[in-house]
């Protein structure tokens, strides 16, 4: 098998099978996506999708909860997922002789779960306590709320849900939620190590073949009708603030001026935001900007934290920070931030867990899957000249901001 190839089978049910070989590995990787995250939770049971998660694994198939675990551990898989705004993930990652073995049991998992009506007063809880401890994480609580003042309606929604929601749920109504969104029509298959592409895919069309049905519509991603300026009264000793304007998506050719704009603004600690707002200022104790990619929608994203006395400054700043790249770019900021984001792809390259949720992630924002010689090249012909273009047509406008803490502030225009 050639190093890196890629594989790909469209099942007849709707399900997409993606692989990536890698053959200096000795573990293998799968990644689910199923299209049903929070943004199709039923408007009086919000945190549907993670509540119903969690619940896949209080048995499955022909085995109890403790049979369930006991056969993943036997197998050594590293489990990972979760519900999130579009999709819930299943992902596992093991040796690869365990690969077929694994992907067995998940197909009781996300096609045969018990959903146990006595298991569910404690997966409830669980997540009520996961929704309360927000409320110790500032930071997250005031992205999450950024997320809901940008993208007001079913887009905006956080997968913790809300408290009504979560109480209102029950099992059976679980179980119903299951039958009706967890469908494969639009759902994803990603598998990166080591492993027969073959048996992969046979063993794939055999256990999934009788699945299926299409899922409930996405959302699309409006953001008519979003606020201009948010405040969260809390007294807390630090202020959060939070941005956000629009860009281009993920789709977009742009897409690669968009990433290393931000990667000039906060691809290390030479990075104009970290120098500038917080080295030589002191103005706070973080600072970042990142690209967030959205399935039809783009945005740049910006996060300090400080102190209230502060705060007011410190988002001046950062606003004039993040306009002033629009004057102008060195090549070697430029070369640094191609640099960062080259050394990423390449480490990212060598996992087979992150390799398979890329893989994931490229087919559910794009449609396909970019090789990373194809990534590569793109980064690499990247000039100043073009950054500068891009923000032409893309300025830095059009704020939604989010602050935390006890003082609300006034909004650059």
């Amino acid at each position: 098998m050639p190093a890196n190839a890629y594989f790909r089978h469209d099942c007849p049910n709707g399900l997409c099978l993606l692989a990536e070989s890698l053959p200096s590995v000795r573990s293998a990787s799968f990644q689910f996506l199923i299209p049903c995250g929070a943004a199709t939770d039923p408007e009086d049971a919000l945190g549907g999708a993670t509540l119903l998660e969690a619940l896949c694994y209080r048995g499955a198939g022909e085995r109890n909860t403790r049979e369930l675990s006991d056969a993943l551990d036997l197998l050594g898989v590293q489990r990972s997922g979760g519900a999130s705004l579009l999709t819930t993930a299943f992902g596992g990652s093991m040796l690869a002789d365990d690969l077929l073995a694994a992907l067995e049991v998940y197909a009781d998992i996300i096609l045969r779960p018990r959903l146990p009506e006595e298991e569910f007063p404690a997966e409830q809880e669980l997540a009520l306590a996961h929704l309360e401890r927000l409320e110790d994480a500032p930071a997250q609580k005031c992205l999450e709320a950024l997320q809901r003042a940008y993208f007001p309606g079913p887009f905006g929604r956080s997968s913790h849900g809300t408290e009504a929601g979560l109480r209102g749920l029950t099992a059976a109504g679980l179980r119903a939620e299951h039958q009706r969104r967890y469908r494969p029509q639009g759902a994803i298959l990603a598998v990166a190590g080591r492993f027969d592409w073959e048996a992969l895919r046979d063993r794939v069309v055999g256990l999934f073949s009788d699945w299926k049905g299409a899922s409930p519509d996405w959302p699309p991603p409006v953001t008519e009708g979003r606020e201009a300026y948010l405040h969260i009264e809390q007294e807390t000793a630090q202020e959060q603030i939070s941005l956000r304007y629009p860009t281009v998506g993920p789709e977009d050719p742009e897409t690669y001026q968009a990433r290393m704009a931000v990667a000039v603004l906060s691809g290390g600690m030479a990075a104009r935001l970290f120098t500038e707002v917080r080295e030589k200022r002191g103005l706070c104790y973080s600072v970042s900007a990142s690209y967030q990619a959205f399935r039809g929608a783009g945005a740049i994203q910006a996060y300090a934290g400080t102190t209230p006395e502060r705060c007011q400054e410190t988002l001046d700043v950062l606003v004039g920070e993040l306009r002033r790249l629009s004057e102008g770019i060195s090549n070697e900021e430029v070369e640094r931030a191609r640099v960062g984001i080259l050394s990423g792809l390449i480490m990212q390259g060598e996992a087979s867990r992150s390799r398979a949720q890329f893989l994931a992630r490229e087919q559910l924002l794009l449609g396909r899957v970019r090789t990373t010689d194809e990534i590569r090249a793109a980064y690499e012909a990247v000039t100043p000249q073009d950054i500068l273009g891009h923000l032409e047509h893309q300025p830095v406008q059009d704020f939604t901001v989010v602050t935390l803490g006890p003082k609300s502030l006034k909004v650059p225009s």
